[in-house]
């Protein structure tokens, strides 16, 4: 079976009153909501509340989930918005201080020569990678971040982030650029890149 159909076939349990299946779910999907999430809540004890009331909602809506689109990218969505309810009800913006690791920073710019060597000179570089990186993605409008992290740190596809953050496809991609352009633009310094190319 695939993920999908995993997910399906737990839905649909769930659908019928077995908690335990919901269970399941939470348990596959928490770690994922959890990063998703502290994109945009700041403090951590903030963030496993706002992933936990995110479930909750799902928990209560799943009845109507109709399997338009995949479990994983209703159950962003969700998170998402959650999280963006949070932050409005207690007056406050998303967070511009998250922390970018060095393995999300090689995800997102397939630094292959940093994953092999381990000098210390390139030890340093990957953490001002990651500072660069985590500062330029911080700085970004909620829709660019939002994007970006779906689909570098999630793997989601264009269509998926599409369905997730329901809005058209090209917008999805015009976000995903417009982000990549941004980021590229503040690691230009450190990679000694030329303009015009991104890294």
């Amino acid at each position: 079976m695939s993920e999908k159909e995993i997910d399906q076939a737990l839905v649909e349990r769930v659908q019928k009153g077995d908690k335990a299946a919901f269970e399941l779910l939470v348990t596959k999907y928490h770690r994922k909501i959890i990063r998703l999430i502290s994109r945009l809540v700041r403090d951590s004890a903030e963030v496993e509340d706002v992933a936990q009331d995110a479930f909750i909602k799902a928990y209560r809506a799943l009845r109507q989930f109709r399997s338009e689109s995949t479990f994983y990218t209703w159950l962003y969505r969700i998170a998402i918005n959650t999280a963006k309810n949070y932050l409005a009800t207690q007056g406050r913006h998303t967070s511009t201080s998250r922390h970018a690791d060095i393995e999300t920073v090689k995800t997102c710019l397939d630094v292959k020569h940093l994953k092999d060597v381990n000098t210390p000179e390139l030890v340093l570089m990957s953490k001002q990678i990651a500072h660069t990186v985590n500062t330029a993605m911080a700085l970004l409008p909620d829709e660019l971040r939002i994007a970006i992290t779906l689909r570098e740190i999630e793997g989601l596809s264009y269509e998926e982030i599409a369905d997730t953050m329901s809005c058209p496809i090209g917008t999805v991609r015009s976000r995903i650029f417009r982000a990549r352009e941004v980021i590229a633009t503040k690691l230009r310094p450190l990679l000694d890149t030329p303009a015009g190319k991104r890294w």
